[in-house]
């Protein structure tokens, strides 16, 4: 099976928090059991880290700031040719299955 979205791609957000819809970012991770995707810049946690002490070393503390997963359905791929959001295809041939973009049939690989 070939997945739609993949680690490195540029894809947009098109919907959930008000904060981050319309934002551009590239994929950091993809989580495949849970149809979910981590977005550079995109749905920023932060997470409260008290100092801790474990062999030897001091974890600091403080606010720590990281982008946490968002569902799949909730972002759409950015063709590289075009620059529009869109829905990805798949095209198979003798070489394989490769994706490609709905609005100008142009190849994402």
């Amino acid at each position: 099976m070939i997945s739609k979205i993949r680690k490195g791609d540029t894809v947009e957000v098109i919907s959930g928090s008000l904060d981050d819809m319309g934002k551009r970012g590239e994929v950091i991770k993809v989580f495949v059991e849970k149809s979910r995707v981590t977005v550079q810049g995109v749905n920023i946690c932060v997470k409260h880290q008290r100092q801790v002490q474990k062999q030897g070393r001091t974890i600091n503390p403080g606010r720590i700031k990281f982008e946490g997963p968002v569902h799949i359905s909730n972002v759409m791929l950015v063709c590289p040719k075009c620059s529009e959001p869109t829905r990805v295809g798949v095209q198979r041939d003798e070489a394989g299955a490769h994706r490609i973009c709905k609005h100008c049939k142009a190849l994402i690989d």
